[in-house]
């Protein structure tokens, strides 16, 4: 898939909104990105897991990872796609752990997934616990890199389609100033 085909993917199945929204990372934004709704649909999950597989060709992924919550069905997506595990981390008391008995083994090579990439933060810790392990990490994908490029990482980054979403720091945003409701996007129930 082209860019603008995986935007048009995007678009038609309402990811981007436009609004006033609270990210996670507390920063402020007039367009917010959901690609749990993509990835509601399990044929643009594949899809978008080809495609992010297509990027890894010639490497030997042994795991794929994601963190909670928006990189476990891209990751389970992923792995499929490879024929390779897939396993998750999560924030138990605020931090970054890989729980529910999965184990990495030495030596395993090992590929981050996320949906969206904004400041990296979530990415960041789960490659905090894996530099902890004997473990290689090969490098990461996203299908949406929201900082265009701007996040830096120790390793290679993938992702499908890079974004430019201006964000503002809560006290310098115009939004706020023209008192636009704010949304919190998210796992938030309707």
């Amino acid at each position: 898939m082209t860019k603008e085909e995986i935007r048009e993917l995007l678009v038609e199945t309402d990811v981007i909104q436009e609004g006033h929204f609270v990210l996670s990372s507390g920063r402020h934004a007039d367009i917010y990105m959901q690609c749990a709704k993509v990835l509601q649909y399990p044929e643009h999950a594949a899809t978008l897991a080809a495609e992010i597989a297509k990027k890894w060709e010639g490497e030997e992924i042994d795991v794929v990872i994601g963190p909670a919550l928006g990189g476990v069905v891209l990751s389970y997506a992923v792995a499929e796609e490879l024929g390779v595990r897939s396993i998750f981390s999560e924030r138990k008391n605020g931090e970054m752990k890989i729980r529910r008995g999965f184990e990495l083994q030495p030596g395993e090579k090992v590929l981050v997934v996320e949906d969206v990439v904004t400041t990296g933060g979530s990415v960041k810790e789960v490659l905090a616990v894996l530099e902890e392990l004997d473990v290689e990490i090969l490098g990461l994908s996203s299908i949406v890199d929201r900082s265009n490029g701007k996040v830096k990482f120790n390793y290679d980054f993938r992702p499908l389609l890079p974004v430019d979403i201006k964000s503002y720091k809560a006290g310098q945003c115009k939004l706020c100033e023209d008192n636009v409701a704010i949304t919190r996007p998210g796992s938030k129930e309707k």
